[in-house]
């Protein structure tokens, strides 16, 4: 069996053998972004490795495509690249970025006129990304405890928070949905406004609904981030909004004796797949024409539960990468990966290597 150091080979072997012209690419990644390019705040040492050879630093000057898809968020998509392409010294478009919230600019027009209810996020900076998405009447809880600050008596509201709130009579609006953009920093403040506009059909304060009621669960529930765990560059991983989506359904659990109905999107679920793929089509389309067939995808990433769960079951290759939440000394992953490798660099050399041997 080849180890993985006999893996880092000369990228004039990797190249040599492909043709100069092509109609579309063989192949296509897509990266995690936390673990696989990115440590908290610092770039790994491989990531920018990797993204030179996929740029054309190879023989051929051959350049293929990659979408960066993250259960991360909290920010606009534009502001994101922007920060990512000067991390990683490499030009990053919203068109290849795709966050855990991004999905939710296809429900913008069921939701443009109706108030909802958007948790996690810094201040009012996930409102702004709601409305920007298209959604029109956008608050936050920091909005909620302004109006009645005895919601929840353990929070004051900061001289920023205060600043960054809208003002509304609560009393008189009903909302029709909670998002869980990101993940959220109040997690007690977050689960007593979500369970208060969840029992009442929508308005905080409100009676609780008997079951029957025509408003029971009628307010939609919607995580765009199931992950338990993230990696940071704290030394273990940390809580992620997956730990926020237990602790509030039990809580609603223990109040009503029965499960909220949700829906979930993010990394492994289906729906988040489907749309990085939509977007990957997309972008081979406008690049290389359009009618022609799908390249092989390579998904790489550092968590077997989201990223290499969802890359199995869309039927993606799949490489996991020893640069985050996964740990080899635990035991093997509860995903099996197409190939393991150390890191991101070694990831895309194994995959290339793949594709093109032969050719």
């Amino acid at each position: 069996m080849r180890t993985l150091s006999s893996l880092r080979v000369p990228r004039a072997l990797l190249f040599r053998s492909y043709s100069h012209s092509i109609d579309r690419p063989p192949l296509a990644f897509v990266f995690d972004i936390d673990g696989v390019l990115l440590r908290g705040e610092n770039v790994l040492p491989a990531a920018k490795r990797a993204l030179a050879i996929l740029n054309g630093d190879n023989p051929y000057r051959l350049k293929l495509p990659y979408l960066f898809l993250t259960n991360g968020g909290g920010v606009g998509e534009t502001e994101r690249c922007q920060k990512l392409s000067k991390q990683l010294e490499f030009p990053v478009s919203p068109d290849q970025y795709i966050q855990a919230h991004t999905i939710l600019k296809k429900r913008s027009s069921q939701y443009a006129d109706k108030p909802v209810l958007a948790l996690g996020g810094k201040l009012d900076v996930v409102r702004r990304v709601a409305e920007s998405y298209g959604f029109h009447k956008v608050y936050n809880t920091l909005d909620i405890l302004r109006w009645n600050p005895s919601v929840w008596p353990f929070h004051h509201l900061s001289p920023d928070e205060h600043k960054s709130t809208k003002v509304a009579d609560f009393s008189q609006i009903r909302f029709s949905a909670v998002f869980v953009f990101h993940d959220p920093r109040n997690w007690g403040l977050d689960v007593q406004v979500t369970c208060d506009i969840l029992l009442s059909g929508g308005i905080v304060g409100a009676p609780r609904l008997a079951p029957g009621s025509p408003l029971y669960r009628s307010v939609e529930l919607v995580f765009c981030n199931p992950d338990l765990l993230w990696r940071s560059d704290f030394e273990q991983p940390r809580l992620g909004q997956g730990a926020f989506k237990v602790a509030l359904l039990n809580v609603h659990k223990d109040l009503t004796g029965s499960a909220y109905p949700y829906v979930q999107y993010g990394k492994p679920t289906k729906a988040t797949y489907d749309f990085a793929e939509q977007v990957l089509r997309a972008l081979l389309d406008k690049d290389y024409g359009f009618g022609h067939s799908m390249p092989r995808i390579y998904m790489i990433g550092d968590n077997p539960a989201s990223d290499i769960t969802g890359a199995n079951a869309a039927g993606w290759a799949s490489i996991l990468v020893k640069t985050g939440v996964y740990d080899p000394k635990q035991g093997r992953p509860s995903s099996q990966p197409t190939h393991e490798a150390e890191d991101v660099e070694e990831a895309v050399q194994w995959a290339i290597k793949r594709e093109l041997a032969g050719r």
